[in-house]
């Protein structure tokens, strides 16, 4: 193949990446810019997402489209649920302290991840893609349902920008980010907002991992890659800066996708982890974060 359609080719494979990884970034700098802690278990979120549409799939076993639906509103409901439980058994327990948040968030990330090890087995196993056809361009076919995930992705991050901006809810979370005692002598119920704001957080990490699963597969240390580059995109955005994050998540997940189809996905994360380090010596705050007076 020829330099021009290979890095078309890596451009649409960054553009896949850039979206769910958005969408993904997107959950963790919410529950940030809202509670003001590092939730460190963000990453199951997203591979519980991708073992509930494996789980999907076996039930509705040989109708995938079907599997894919049952998995988009399971997969969201479930994690959400845990999400709520979490919140509720460790992190209002430790007053949402940031210290003990992230070593709280730490021990849920291996509870998780060795309870799913033990019911669903360490094996990598593939979901299938709810539709399958070509999209066929002058130089080579490209895989239909990935341009399907950028479409839904889109709609969750439209979807989010609107819950955030126009809605009830949204207003109520936006001041508790600016000021959460204001808020609550205002009536705003803090401790129910930090419990939603967790649980749409992990929600969002939970339909990435739907939406990517059929392109990989369904492992339980699968939510490592996502955890990693979504704390790189929000410290390069700005920590809690939404915005940033989404703008942040297309730097990343467009240089990720096109470095990693001419090079290869390890230099991809270390150029990356570099960009990070560069942000923080020239801007502490991130690209779109408050800097500190």
């Amino acid at each position: 193949m020829n330099f021009g359609p290979h890095l078309f080719l890596a451009v649409l494979e960054g553009t896949v990446s850039a979206f769910v990884l958005a969408v993904t970034a997107l959950g963790l700098s919410l529950v940030f810019g809202v509670m003001r802690v590092v939730n460190v278990a963000h990453g199951v979120f997203f591979m519980l997402g991708a073992v509930l549409a494996w789980w999907s799939a076996s039930i509705v076993g040989g109708q995938p489209l079907l599997g894919f639906g049952l998995a988009m509103i399971v997969a969201p409901l479930v994690v959400g649920a845990v999400a709520v439980a979490a919140d509720w058994l460790i992190l209002r327990r430790v007053n949402y302290n940031p210290e003990s948040t992230i070593v709280a968030t730490i021990g849920l990330l291996y509870i998780i991840e060795q309870m799913v090890l033990i019911l669903y087995g360490p094996d990598a196993r593939p979901v299938p893609a709810p539709v399958y056809f070509r999209v066929s361009f002058p130089w080579f076919g490209y895989s239909g349902y990935k341009l399907v995930v950028i479409a839904a992705s889109a709609v969750l991050l439209l979807g989010t920008w609107y819950g955030m901006s126009k809605t009830k809810l949204g207003l109520y979370m936006r001041a508790t980010q600016q000021d959460s005692q204001m808020a609550q002598a205002f009536g705003v119920p803090v401790r129910r907002i930090y419990a939603t704001a967790f649980a749409l957080g992990a929600m969002l990490a939970a339909m990435a991992g739907v939406l990517i699963v059929p392109v990989q597969q369904a492992h339980y240390l699968m939510g490592m890659d996502p955890l990693l580059l979504s704390f790189i995109v929000v410290i390069i955005g700005g920590l809690g800066s939404l915005r940033g994050t989404i703008i942040a998540a297309f730097i990343v997940g467009m240089s990720d996708g096109i470095i990693s189809v001419f090079f290869s996905p390890t230099l991809a994360k270390i150029l990356a982890t570099l960009l990070v380090a560069m942000v923080l010596v020239i801007r502490p705050g991130g690209l779109f974060g408050e800097e500190e007076p």
